[in-house]
């Protein structure tokens, strides 16, 4: 075959690859136009913050495989390691409806006058593991003034309190301030007030003299009274934090109570407490909680130094506002903002100290230090969630949140009794 035939048979093939590299190019560069003049498809919409949910979004977001095929959370094999942690143990817990169901015992006054309350925390080491209850050593310092009452154990399990009563009639308002300045609020009043002589903490004389934290949710009632096994509790004879109360009858001693809890963070964990008594009114009513004069005789200011009996609890007045913004925090959203799904308030989201697991300093008593971002910060916009107790720290110590009104941040002289419950993380 001459070397003419030859190139003519490769000639035509090699033209037609040629003709059809090209035609695919331009059909590649067509389509990759088309696409480009199409209407892109519509990005995906951000899913807004359910209300208050502070626990933490799965593992599995952005891996190619499900959540089931990860591994049980190192809490889980030690509790001190990263993932939930149930802390307070005797209850059940729901962490989508943000409640735990308790035992609830009963008791009574020296006078007969029946006493209804739950049990959180007890400086009984021993005690507090075999009862599921947070061990609080720092309670032992608590006994000044009147902040701890005295208690007896009769032969059937009845704790015989020596005074103290509480008031759930009042009616329980709150009227927000003027936009922008939402908090403070025109009007504060607690759904709940202890005289002089009532508080949480009851020092129990003949069963190892230990202290308890020993909240009330009723009082000088009798079990018909108060039976809303299935909700909608009647709140002029039960706590505000109360969701449902299903006291045993006959009257054996006991039953369940259902308890709302609020979230908040420690330590840059999402965590969830309950808020039961506060030693101001306002702090009383902003929070639910039954206002307890008794508490202010605690000491504060000190921390986690010798004789305290307390841990800081951080609260922002002026954080973001906006419901679904994921950066809203502070009493201003609590009282500005519109309610979450449950028509409720949504929670300011505060930061607090020490918790069993991750800290030695716990305490159910909180020490309230009120802060606020700066005009500068405000304008410079350096307001954002914050998470962490030496993040404010330092946030305080730069000049960008001070005390209310441009203060000295410290301490306000608040005592706030929130036990722990749960850690997400």
């Amino acid at each position: 075959m001459d070397r003419t035939r030859l190139s003519r048979r490769l000639t035509w093939p090699l033209a037609l690859m040629s003709t059809a590299l090209i035609a695919a190019v331009l059909l590649s560069i067509s389509v990759s136009a088309l696409t480009q003049l199409q209407p892109a498809p519509n990005p995906p919409t951000p899913k807004p913050l359910q209300d208050d949910n502070v626990g933490p979004a799965p593992a599995s977001i952005g891996t190619d495989i499900p959540l089931t095929y990860f591994g049980p959370s190192p809490s889980q094999v030690k509790k001190e390691l990263i993932g939930p942690y149930q802390l307070l143990k005797s209850g059940q817990l729901d962490t989508e409806a943000g409640t735990i169901t308790l035992p609830l015992y009963r008791g009574r006054l020296k006078d007969g006058r029946k006493v209804w309350y739950i049990l959180t925390d007890t400086t009984d080491k021993t005690n507090a593991e075999a009862l599921g209850l947070n061990h609080a050593a720092k309670l032992s310092y608590s006994e000044t003034g009147k902040a701890v009452r005295s208690g007896t154990l009769l032969k059937d399990g009845t704790l015989i309190f020596d005074d103290g009563a509480v008031d759930f009639r009042p009616e329980h308002r709150i009227v927000p301030g003027d936009a922008p300045n939402f908090f403070p609020p025109k009007v504060a009043e607690p759904g709940a007030v202890g005289d002089a002589d009532y508080t949480p903490l009851v020092r129990i004389t003949n069963s190892g003299n230990h202290i308890y934290n020993a909240p009330v949710l009723a009082f000088a009632v009798d079990a018909a009274q108060i039976n809303f096994c299935d909700g909608n509790p009647d709140y002029r004879r039960v706590a505000d934090v109360v969701v449902k109360i299903c006291p045993n009858q006959p009257e054996n001693g006991g039953g369940t109570a259902t308890v709302r809890l609020t979230p908040n963070f420690s330590f840059a964990r999402p965590v969830l407490y309950m808020t039961t008594e506060a030693s101001d009114r306002m702090a009383a009513a902003m929070g639910g909680a039954i206002y307890t004069p008794a508490l202010s005789d605690l000491g504060v200011g000190r921390d986690d130094s010798f004789s305290s009996a307390v841990e800081r609890l951080f609260q922002i007045t002026n954080g973001p506002l906006g419901k679904d913004n994921p950066q809203r925090q502070g009493l201003n959203s609590k009282l500005g903002d519109p309610p979450g799904a449950d028509g409720k308030p949504l929670h300011p989201l505060n930061v607090i100290g020490g918790i069993p697991t991750i800290s030695t300093d716990y305490s159910p008593l909180w020490d309230i230090n009120l802060g606020e971002w700066t005009p500068e910060a405000v304008r410079l916009g350096y307001r954002a969630r914050v998470f962490e107790e030496f993040n404010i720290l330092g946030l305080v110590q730069n000049g960008w949140i001070t005390g209310p009104g441009g203060k000295k941040f410290g301490s306000n002289g608040i005592v706030v009794n929130c036990p722990i419950v749960h850690r997400f993380l």
